[in-house]
Formats: structure tokens, sequence, C-alpha cells
């Protein structure tokens, strides 16, 4: 047996020999034992069972989710002699009828099947009266994480074992985190299996996260660094794909589209471009790129979030094939997690499912803001530790974190005053004091918050928001058209147990707001009048049952008391004091500060 596995290894495939765990999964498939093989893209996943099934006598049974994945590797096979053939949907009925005969026949070793072609009546019935030594399903994480809502078929994959007992399963996937390898194992494998997991690093692929600001013209600055490369740029709608390959092309690049809207031949004619073509940038959905084996993929451009840090994992790992030096950039912003929550909520899971798909999102966001090496989080999400990569945006250019507590309390205080109903952006034009319509509909320019926050940017405001929600401090809540409400660790930065630190480089203007912020705090503000002060705000804090720093931040009492405003002109100029704040509470703190 050992002997004919590697002389079909070198003959077959011209090899010499097996890659890592490969002939470890191998040997454990010919003993007739279930397994699961996670391996990273690139480390031959698929040559685990196509030289299991040339070794095994009868049928080898391989699930596959895309025609173009089953297309590519049966043509490969065929070129190596190997008799592989495939039944599916893009084939004409004679062509299929054709290959079932060779099936049937016994003139075919491999049989590449969709789970919705396979788990039909009559092709079970007619594959179970043949001999079946091995059933594959190659991109096994989809029994986890499409089964439940958008592949109904890849979870009535769990009857395998039952409609054909007695022969082994082997699950294959580039990417699964614990919770997903449990259920396929659950799920597929009956319980029961060897499980591997190869190690997930790709040292080559450098991974950079920034905060969106303007997607088209982000995307165009990184394409002007990557002038006459091969990539791809992940967009999360059918439209986008499009007027983002029309917006590269007008700026000079080879792009094009791919979506699964497309009609079959244009999807076919645009994969054909890409996989043949050099220097070409498609623009896709996530329809895009399972099983592509491109080596050449020089980038990763997400202009809109995933879904999970597996499906990040997995679309970046289209990059950098061959080894060399590749990108793998993302960008983030507040609007992308909404939309990913509205997904995961409207989706057709059940309960438990939203739960965990939640739970995946909430990895992602940590990940992207994350304040240390972004391989070290990445591979531990799988299980795997590292040390610094020195490969990432932060290894390479290290954030200085900045206590931003009273910014927090800040947008706290606005988001509580407005009732824990509206999104970030609202938030942010309560805090800058903004005469927007919505401010006027509902009154808003009459709460203390507003204004409050003057000092920083929209911007800002906005890129600290998604750091706090990144940090647990705030949720979207996606069935309250994402609102922004309190998160877990809200409660504690209001009662001044817990501290929200921020990368203040990513604010414009931060760094210059470090150094004010700093300036107030060591201000030899008098102590007895600040005592005093905060006196007063407790006061009238217990009068509107409102926490104290919704009245005033220490930072605001810290700069009132060393400037001693003795004027509403003056009181004006305090950090934090908007026009609401002036119109109900400087009389009060103007009267305390002058009776001393």
């Amino acid at each position: 047996m050992s002997t004919l596995k590697h002389r079909i290894l070198k003959n077959v495939f011209g090899f010499d020999e097996f890659r890592g765990q490969q002939e470890a999964v191998i040997d454990t498939l010919l003993a007739g034992r279930n397994v699961l093989a996670v391996m990273p893209t690139g480390s031959g996943k698929s040559l685990c069972y196509q030289v299991s099934a040339l070794v095994s006598d009868g049928l080898t049974l391989v699930v596959s989710p895309l025609v173009a994945l089953m297309r590519d590797q049966v043509a490969a096979l065929k070129l190596s002699g190997v008799a592989a053939a495939a039944i599916n949907s893009s084939q004409e009925r004679d062509d299929n009828v054709a290959v079932w005969r060779d099936v049937a026949g016994g003139r075919v070793s491999i049989l590449y099947l969709a789970p919705e072609r396979l788990m039909t009546e009559r092709m079970i019935a007619a594959l179970q009266k043949l001999p079946v030594a091995l059933i594959a399903v190659d991109e096994a994480h989809c029994i986890s994480q499409w089964g439940p809502s958008f592949r109904p078929d890849y979870e009535s994959l769990a009857q395998l074992g039952t409609l054909f007992p007695g022969v082994t399963i082997g699950a294959f996937t580039a990417t699964a985190d614990e919770a997903t390898r449990n259920d396929v194992v659950q799920k597929l494998l009956g319980g029961d299996a060897r499980v591997f997991v190869q190690g997930f690093d790709r040292p080559n692929i450098s991974l950079t996260v920034v905060s969106k600001t303007s997607g088209p013209t982000q995307l165009l600055r990184f394409m002007a660094d990557h002038q006459g490369e091969t990539g791809i740029v992940y967009c999360l709608s059918r439209k986008d794909t499009e007027e983002t390959a029309s917006r590269l092309r007008a700026a000079g690049f080879k792009a094009i589209h791919y979506h699964a809207g497309m009609q079959p031949a244009a999807r076919e004619a645009a994969q054909n471009t890409f996989m043949s073509e050099t220097e070409v940038v498609v623009c896709a959905t996530i329809a895009f790129g399972m099983g592509i084996d491109k080596p050449d993929v020089r980038f990763v451009f997400h202009l809109d979030m995933p879904g999970s840090l597996e499906a990040y994992y997995q679309e970046i790992g289209r990059a950098g094939r061959d080894g060399l030096p590749a990108a793998a950039h993302m960008l983030f912003g507040l609007g992308d997690i909404a939309q990913r929550r509205r997904f995961v909520e409207e989706s057709n899971a059940d309960d438990m499912a939203k739960r965990r798909d939640h739970k995946r999102l909430d990895a992602l966001v940590a990940y992207a803001e994350a304040p240390s090496c972004r391989r070290q989080m990445l591979l531990a999400y799988f299980g795997e530790s590292s040390g610094p990569c020195g490969n990432c945006d932060i290894c390479r250019d290290p954030r200085e974190l900045t206590d931003g507590s009273n910014e927090g309390r800040t947008v706290l205080a606005a988001i509580l005053a407005t009732g824990e109903r509206f999104g970030p952006s609202h938030i942010a034009d309560v805090l800058r004091g903004s005469e927007t319509e919505r401010i006027a509909q509902f009154n808003h320019a009459r709460l203390s918050a507003f204004g409050s926050g003057k000092q920083l940017s929209r911007t800002n405001w906005l890129t600290l928001m998604r750091q706090m929600v990144g940090s647990g401090f705030l949720r979207i809540d996606v069935s309250g058209y994402g609102a922004m409400k309190l998160g877990p660790r809200a409660k504690g930065l209001l009662a001044s147990e817990d501290n929200f630190l921020y990368r203040a480089e990513t604010l414009r203007g931060g760094k210059r707001l470090r150094k004010k912020a700093e300036a107030a705090v060591q201000n030899d503000a008098p102590p007895e009048l600040l005592t005093r002060l905060k006196a007063l705000r407790r006061r009238i804090a217990e009068a509107r049952r409102v926490p104290p720093y919704v009245i005033f931040s220490d930072r605001s009492l810290i700069d009132m008391a060393s400037k001693a405003p003795k004027t509403e002109a003056e009181f004006a100029e305090v950090h934090g004091v908007g026009e609401a704040k002036l119109r109900d509470l400087a009389k009060a703190f103007l009267a305390e500060i002058q009776t001393g």
C-alpha cells in the first residue's frame, strides 16, 4: 500500500514526496477511518483524496460546491491520466448521461458532484448499487456556515453516513475554527473522526486594516502602488462590483467584474480572463474565489468587511499562493458592521446559528481593532500561537494607545440622552452641535449633550465610536436599524472602573487632540474650586437623575476650574460646553466659580 501511494504520487502527480500532513491523512483514509483535514490554501488538500481514490478499489465521490471548481479539477486530473468526470448543471444532458454510463461501467475512478445533484433520491439510489469506496467533501466548512441558510443540500450531507454505511468519508477545508470543526465532525462524520489541523500561517501575506473614509478613493490610492499586478477586490453587492470595475478601468487598470447574478457565459468568460491573463483585477462578490488556484495573485482588497474571520482568512488566502510577497488590505467601518449584523438577523438560520454568527462577527471586529500584531490575533482565533509577525500594519507601525475614557463617556452620554435609538452619524452630529434636519426633527439641540464634542471632527467621533464597538463599550442594534446601544463594558466606563484606550493616530488630528487633552489634565486647576465644581455637578446630576459625567466630564471641570470664566462668552470656551449646556448650566457653574 505504501509503495503504491508513493508510486501514484510520483507517476501520476509528479511529486517526489508528500508535504506536511498529506501522508498521515491518506493513511487514515485508507485505513477506513473518517477524517477532517483543515489545511491552509496551497497545502495540497485535494491530493489527499485523489491519491487515496487511486489507491482504493472502487469509486470515489467528491462533493464540490462550485461547477468551476469541479471543471478545473477534473480537467487537471484528466491531464494527469486519471479517469475523472463530473455531472453538473453546466453540461448538456447527453454529456451527463454519457458520464453516468462510464461511471456505471466502472470506467471512472473519481466522480465530482454538487451536493444538490448528489442528494437526490434518484442519484443516491443509483450510487448505492455501485462499489463506492470513499466520499470526499471539499470545502466542508460549508456544512456549518452555508447549510442552515444558503445551501440546505450541504447540510443534508449529514445523511451520507447512513446512506452509505461502511464507506469512509473525508472532509476537507482550508479554514475552520473550533466550533466549525466540531460542527462538521458531528454533522458529517457521525461524531467519530480523526481531525488534522495543519498550521494556518501564510507569512508571505502582509495584513493591513484601514478605517473606511471613502472606499473608492482609498482603493485607487492602494492601486497606485500595485500597478501591473493581478488582484481581487471584494465588494459586498453586485452593483458595487460593476461600479468598482468601471472606476478602475477609467483609471487605466485592466478590471473585470464577477457576481452570481451574471449570465453563466459571462461569469465563465470573466473567470477565464482572470485565470488566463496577467495584470488583471477582478472586482467580485464572495461568489468568486472558492477553488480558484491562480498562483500570482498579488493582492486581495476588501472594499467591504467580510462576514467572519474564517471568510476573511479564506479570501485573503487566494493571494500569494506562489509563496512570494502578497498584500491583504481591508477597509473597515461602522456601516459594514451594521450591514453584516443585519445579514445575520435576516438569514433563515436558527437562533443558535445566528448567535454563533454574531460571535464570529465580534471576532472580526476585534481583529480589525487589534492593538497589537494582527497575525497573532488571526492565528489565535484558529487555535495557533505565534510571536509578532513583523508583516502587518501594526508590527510595521506600532500603535500608541491613548486614554480616551473622557471622550468615551461623552459618546455614551449622547447615546443615553437620545434614548439609544440613533446610529453613529446622528450621534456624531449631536456631539458636534450640527443643525441637521434630524436634529431639528427630534429637538436634540436642547439636549445637554448637544455640542459637547466640538473639539473633534465628525470623522473623529465616528472613528472613536467604531473603536468603542470593537472594544465592547458600544454595540450596534441590528433590529433597531443600526442604533448605537451601550455595550457590556459601558457600565464600567461610566463608573470610572474601566478605561477606553484608542488608537489616536487613526484620528485626523489625533496627536493634536492627545496633546491638548494632556495639557488640560496637567493645568494647575485650583483644587478647592475643582472640588466645589464636582460637588455642584453631583447635585445637579442627582436632581436630574443622570450620572455626573452626563453633566460635565472631569476634563471639562478641570478646564473650567483652570480658566475660571466670568461671563457666558468665556464659559462657552470651556471644553465640552455646547449651546445647550451653555444655556442650561452656565449660570449655576458661573455662580459657583464666583462664590470663591
